[in-house]
């Protein structure tokens, strides 16, 4: 019998699937976790403890579900929508938006049912939503507490002037008949009506002195009028005014500027857009139930002119169909360095043919892949692409490869199939600081996180649960940290409600103000020992952190509980359990074997922590021992926060793995930076 000393400097594989237990040789492995349950796993290494989720409001309707999609004003303001049933509601920095005492809420005509499906997108202050059985919509921010939810409109946003009145004169014979038509532009010198009707009038106009005077009627909101006269079939473009008329003294119409046609798009049932997106100042809308692989995009610097001219101009609104082997629904339009169209069967890249920018005539679509995505709205991270596959529940990457000379996709859930498979993604959202984590609420009820980090290899899987289930999560920024919102399902008082809740951040001073616990609440003020205003935890154990110091689980009453003795700054909440396991000890031996086919067990463990309290480590969940860290501090203060490598003698245990159990139970922080193990190798 040997003693092995196996060290894991790393935990940056994240968890890996049981399967993966005898791929010793796979580069993830000296790396990876069997379980990483309510830790989050650093880039550099190192796993920490999740912080808790704080209590922000019930949603309205605790009998529906609700979604969570973010809002970004500017940097320094920004909304979380908790998007319900025939509501909005708006949050920010852990509280709800009030107006008169009362949360302020916009109608909306969204039901319960089709709230997962609705995808959205932003630009400054308006939030574009697009449902294939609803008009696409625009949410606009007029002021903090003055936001209007409407239709929007694809005609043209002025009115088109009437019939021109022609005057001829000068003509000694109608040799001809000319044709005139004007147009309005409007205040912001882009918008141009649709054309007025045509008027006709005879005459000569080669002849000397021969004139048409073309006049028309104002028209409320232009700025302008354009006059456009026959030649060929087609109205070509003669002049300009602020005026109300213009003479035509033969001059040769401009037949490359035409005036705009506008189409009628999504006017109806059947005829509203799954997907929106913007690019190359073009808002693009795809995926009707009628023409489910047909895209359109506005007109170049315009979010809802639809019109083009006859020729084609470069600036006219784009619609095509992608010819694809399969008539699939476009689910989303993916603006990176190219645009890309994921259908439910494959992606496309869509590009342009000589030249820079997508034109109406240069507009190139091309397949990368046939995997196929999912309903769930994608994440994106720098330039890549994380989406939830169509079929088997996994979650997958897109991004450009120069040896490819286009997008390749890659499973990000191979060596973790154990979250996935059988499974959905219901809802996405990722956090770019503190760390950068993809979150993925999963049709199982728990939190997936991805630490992702694409250009280093990093792909750690960790998972979070708490005491009910997650349905929906949206990240804003706050401060200079993004901030993870979640709506809850719990059962609380044996009644079941959904909560809107914000993840704390990890990032404190002090031990007294570290968040470890779930739907929480912070008392800070004068020293008390009675800690009200916990009406949404009434009926439940909470854990309990008082000025630093883990207090004895308490029950709520009253919205209340009392302490044993006085604190100024008290974290109640749900208990949050993170437990950390080592995969199955595989070490060099001389027989080759690795380790495996051998009897182990686990004598001693150096566990190196970072600002850490309230340790406990075994062999297994059930053979805990307490890390004891109380030395010089006075009795009735908390132990401090420790940073150094812990020696723990385990609790004898054979078995065939020899892997180390980690838990945190006590609303307290762990960072375990490494683990050095002592393993006895028997026959």
């Amino acid at each position: 019998m040997a003693n092995v000393r196996a060290l894991q400097r790393s935990f940056s594989g994240g968890e890996v699937s049981p399967e993966m237990f005898g791929r010793s040789d796979d580069a993830k492995y000296q790396s990876g976790l069997a379980r990483c349950r309510n830790f989050l796993i650093k880039p550099q290494g190192p796993a920490e403890n999740r912080p808790g989720f704080a209590f922000v409001r019930e949603v309205k309707d605790s009998t529906k579900r609700t979604r969570l999609t973010p809002f970004t004003y500017s940097t320094t303001q920004t909304m979380v929508i908790e998007l319900g049933a025939g509501y909005f509601r708006f949050h920010t920095q852990g509280a709800t938006l009030l107006s008169s005492g009362s949360p302020y809420e916009v109608a909306n005509p969204y039901a319960e049912a089709d709230l997962f499906d609705i995808h959205f997108v932003q630009s400054a202050d308006v939030l574009t939503l697009v449902h294939p059985g609803y008009a696409p919509r625009e949410l606009r921010r007029l002021g903090a507490t003055n936001w209007q939810l409407s239709t929007i409109s694809f005609a043209a946003s002025i009115a088109a002037p009437g019939s021109p009145t022609l005057n001829a004169a000068g003509h000694t014979a109608v040799k001809y008949t000319y044709y005139y038509v004007v147009t309005a532009i409007a205040a912001d010198g882009i918008s141009e009506s649709a054309a007025s009707s045509a008027s006709s009038a005879g005459g000569n106009l080669f002849e000397t002195g021969a004139t048409i005077t073309v006049s028309w009627g104002a028209v409320t909101g232009a700025t302008r009028y354009q006059v456009y006269k026959q030649q060929g079939g087609l109205y070509g473009y003669i002049g300009e005014t602020t005026g109300l008329s213009i003479v035509d003294d033969n001059i040769a119409p401009d037949l490359s500027k035409t005036p705009p046609i506008y189409d009628s798009v999504f006017s109806g049932t059947g005829e509203y857009p799954a997907a929106v997106s913007y690019f190359e100042q073009r808002r693009c809308f795809a995926g009707t139930t009628t023409k489910p692989a047909n895209i359109w995009m506005t007109k170049s610097g315009t979010e809802a002119n639809m019109s083009y001219s006859l020729p084609i101009r470069d600036d006219d609104r784009i619609a095509f169909r992608v010819a694809a082997r399969e008539a699939n629904t476009i689910r989303h339009i993916v603006p990176l360095t190219q645009l890309l169209l994921l259908t439910s069967a494959a992606e496309w890249r869509v590009t342009s043919v000589n030249s820079d920018a997508i034109t109406p005539s240069t507009i190139s679509v091309r397949p990368q892949s046939y995997v196929g995505a999912s309903n769930v709205q994608p994440a994106i991270i720098n330039n890549t692409l994380i989406y939830a596959a169509a079929r088997g529940g996994h979650v997958r990457e897109l991004a450009y490869n120069w040896q490819a000379n286009g997008f390749i996709t890659g499973d990000l859930s191979l060596r973790a199939p154990h979250l996935f498979d059988g499974l959905d993604v219901v809802d996405m959202a990722y956090t770019k600081a503190p760390l950068p984590i993809v979150w993925l609420v999963s049709s199982s009820g728990l939190l997936l996180g991805l630490t992702y980090v694409p250009e280093q290899q990093i792909g750690a899987w960790h998972w979070h649960d708490t005491a009910g289930t997650f349905e929906s999560c949206a990240v804003v920024a706050e401060g200079n940290e993004d901030v993870l919102y979640v709506v809850v399902r719990r059962t609380i008082d044996g009644a079941s409600v959904r909560y809107v809740e914000r993840l704390a951040s990890r990032a404190f001073a002090d031990a007294k103000d570290a968040f470890f616990v779930d739907c929480g609440a912070t008392y800070s003020g004068a020293a008390a020992d009675t800690i009200s205003g916990l009406d949404h935890l009434e009926g439940e154990t909470v854990s309990i952190l008082a000025d630093g110091a883990v207090h004895p689980q308490r029950v709520v009453t009253g919205g209340s509980i009392t302490l044993d003795i006085e604190a100024s700054v008290v974290h109640v909440g749900l208990p949050i359990t993170a437990d950390l396991q080592t995969l199955p000890a595989a070490m060099q031996l001389q027989d080759g074997s690795a380790g495996q086919g051998r009897f182990k067990n686990v004598n001693k463990v150096w566990l190196r922590v970072y600002r850490a309290s309230g340790i406990f480590v075994g062999p297994s969940a059930d053979e805990l021992v307490e890390a004891k860290q109380r030395t010089t501090e006075p009795y009735g203060t908390p132990p401090a926060l420790k940073s150094d490598e812990i020696a723990l003698t385990l609790t004898p245990t054979w078995g065939a793995s020899g892997q180390v159990f980690v838990r945190q139970a006590d609303p307290l922080p762990l960072t375990v930076v490494s683990v050095t193990a002592e393993v006895a190798i028997g026959g």
